[in-house]
């Protein structure tokens, strides 16, 4: 059987290699920074270049180089600091994908500028071939939309004028959450969701990225084998981000399909029978969901978006008081460990000076003694207070921004 050459239109290209039976899968991406920590920009930007590779289901990369555009605008102190975390932010999260960063080119521009290149080599069953939708299939997308209307709304904040313009549909806090949402979900990998692709018997997927979802479906749709149209009737969005698109007059065309999406989740055609299960399998593996938002009908290779499409609020709002509860028990998680030690310490030495009282030393009187006793109550109090604290309140998953 010949094996499949996949080149400009697609994710990724795939290319047989001289050597038989293997291809070169290899892509390439790059964008301008849109975060202000650029330790996640970093992450965001390789978690961004490896998704190519993800959509052709594809989930081990062989190798990563960097592509670094260092503003000339930026103060000799400014590069000092914000590209070795740039640099680390993207090394970090190709490690994370079980791949290293061995080279790549950094340059001056006007510009800061982040992208790479992912290479891997691959034999036929470890990648999907995008073009093999049927009928009766159903499309799942593995993140919400909206992480540029986040992105926008949180800017927003320090401008007045166009603050002024969403601030009756959001408040701050919203806005607040909605940017870590957004951060968080653009930069975790779409790893899981390419494997499990295999698992589900994936018959092709994109990432949803620069081109927004309905550009995207479209371009997978025009690449169909078969005379297949994909209808999208549901739309995952980042929490109160839809009400701060409709309230910038639609400039984001969010529920049209349109809004660019950076580092965004993977669209899959699946088996009907087959996509529930997949979605199941997703959030018990990483805590986060997945969600059936279109099926695949007859036409001729094209996709839309029905006139009013469901939105479903990520995460639901009644889920925004636990989430500000995880994050409150993850950020002092952390804190009573880093005590655990002088915990210990101080009780070994009341230990020793209770058995020094034990056998009669001298301790020079009634207030040494209740001093004493003070100070080792209070230590085996806070002891009992941090072992209940991570027995009934420590979360078992690091679920902060899913839903």
């Amino acid at each position: 059987m010949a094996i499949p050459r996949i080149g400009i239109g697609m994710d990724a290209s795939v290319t047989p290699v001289r050597h038989g039976g293997l291809s070169l899968v290899q892509t390439t991406d790059f964008f301008y920074p849109l975060v202000d920590d650029p330790y996640m920009m970093g992450k965001i930007a390789c978690t961004n270049v490896l998704s190519d590779l993800y959509a052709m289901g594809v989930t081990d990369c062989d190798n990563m180089l960097m592509l670094l555009g260092v503003s000339t605008k930026m103060t000799e102190k400014e590069r000092d600091v914000v590209v070795p975390l740039i640099m680390r932010g993207f090394k970090d999260s190709a490690l994370d994908a079980g791949t290293t960063v061995t080279g790549g080119q950094t340059v001056v521009n006007p510009w800061c500028t982040i992208g790479g290149v992912a290479t891997t080599v691959c034999q036929p069953n470890e990648y999907i071939v995008p073009d093999n939708a049927v009928v009766g299939d159903v499309l799942v997308l593995t993140k919400p939309l909206g992480t540029q209307v986040a992105v926008n709304a949180h800017q927003w904040l320090d401008q007045p004028d166009r603050w002024n313009r969403i601030k009756l549909v959001v408040s701050e806090e919203d806005v607040r959450k909605g940017y870590q949402r957004a951060m968080d979900s653009m930069a975790r990998l779409n790893r899981t969701a390419a494997r499990l692709m295999h698992k589900y018997n994936a018959h092709g997927a994109t990432d949803v990225t620069g081109f927004g979802l309905l550009g995207h479906a479209q371009n997978l749709a025009k690449h169909q084998k078969n005379e297949v149209s994909f209808v999208i009737h549901n739309l995952p969005v980042i929490s109160k981000m839809a009400a701060v698109a409709k309230a910038c007059g639609n400039m984001f065309q969010l529920l049209q399909g349109h809004s660019a999406e950076t580092s965004g989740g993977l669209l899959i055609c699946l088996p009907r029978e087959q996509a529930a299960a997949y979605c199941k399998d997703i959030e018990k593996q990483e805590g986060y969901q997945a969600w059936i938002i279109g099926i695949v009908e007859k036409g001729l290779r094209t996709a839309r978006i029905i006139d009013k499409p469901r939105v479903i609020e990520v995460p639901a709002k009644e889920k925004d008081g636990e989430l500000c509860l995880i994050e409150y028990r993850i950020k002092f998680k952390y804190a009573d460990w880093c005590t655990l030690p002088y915990y210990v310490f101080v009780i070994v030495q009341n230990m020793a000076f209770t058995f020094a009282w034990y056998m009669n030393a001298d301790w020079n009187g009634f207030w040494y003694t209740y001093i004493f006793w003070a100070i080792l109550g209070s230590m085996v109090l806070c002891v009992l207070s941090s072992a209940v604290y991570h027995v009934m309140f420590k979360p078992k998953k690091r679920r902060v921004y899913s839903s």
